[in-house]
């Protein structure tokens, strides 16, 4: 079953959410909340389901539950990121970590552990919301790191090699806020309350999770990091660029 979009929806209003789950009460719960906070609301029951509904209506947010008929959160997420870089919240009755861990890599923006408030999901959404937006570029829009890389922050790309990659709004963020920063070590709390926000300062696998991301795009031997350095048990620092290269090991 899904829900058409009222005839007068106008994007421009309001932003427009999927919710997608198989339980009516769970639908409404979570409308209620989403709409009394000026939110536009569009629902699906199950993952094929929802990804119609993503192609005809193009929401600017997805949550999301895990387990469903037909076909589960997982399989609908993974189908989602061949087609759409919308932020996509996940539900589920897990607390187990690595479940969490396996929606994060398959390309999940937060998770929300059934059950939850309605202060946590609003939260959530306006967190998840606002890592979308992308920031404003600084004054120097492309910024060569050395013969190797360059980042051209008017496009949110980073040139590897001559080639250009496309980071997604939340890998934009955290690195740019590292290589303002560089030459200084970052703490884990630092880096997660100004790249997600306050509320995800000990939400230490995203960091994890991300920091992956980002040296499989721009490091050589990702194993061996030579850009974004780990400072255990204290952060991560961005190779000051300014001064000569490090020597390896």
């Amino acid at each position: 079953m899904v829900e058409q979009v009222p005839s007068t929806l106008q994007p421009a209003q309001a932003r427009l959410i999927l919710v997608v789950d198989d339980e009516p009460r769970m639908i409404r719960f979570i409308r209620m909340n989403l709409e009394l906070e000026g939110y536009q609301v569009i629902e699906a029951r199950n993952g094929l389901a929802a990804l119609e509904q993503l192609r005809q209506y193009l929401p600017d947010l997805v949550i999301m539950d895990v387990m469903m008929p037909e076909m589960d959160g997982f399989e609908a997420l993974r189908t989602l990121r061949e087609i759409s870089t919308v932020p996509v919240i996940l539900l589920t009755v897990k607390a187990d970590e690595d479940d969490r861990i396996h929606g994060l890599e398959l390309g999940a923006d937060d998770y929300i552990t059934k059950p939850f408030s309605p202060r946590e999901l609003n939260s959530r959404v306006n967190a998840v919301l606002r890592r979308a937006e992308w920031p404003a570029p600084p004054p120097r829009t492309v910024l060569r790191i050395d013969d190797r890389l360059s980042v051209d922050f008017n496009r949110h790309q980073v040139i590897v090699e001559g080639e250009r990659i496309d980071l997604r709004p939340t890998e934009y963020r955290l690195l740019n806020h590292l290589i303002q920063n560089a030459g200084w070590v970052v703490p884990h709390d630092t880096l997660l309350a100004k790249v997600w926000g306050y509320e995800y300062r000990d939400e230490t696998h995203y960091l994890r999770l991300y920091i992956n991301y980002l040296r499989k795009k721009i490091e050589r031997d990702p194993a061996n990091p030579k850009y974004i350095l780990t400072e255990r048990g204290v952060g991560y620092r961005f190779v000051d660029y300014k001064k000569a290269p490090e020597k390896e090991a």
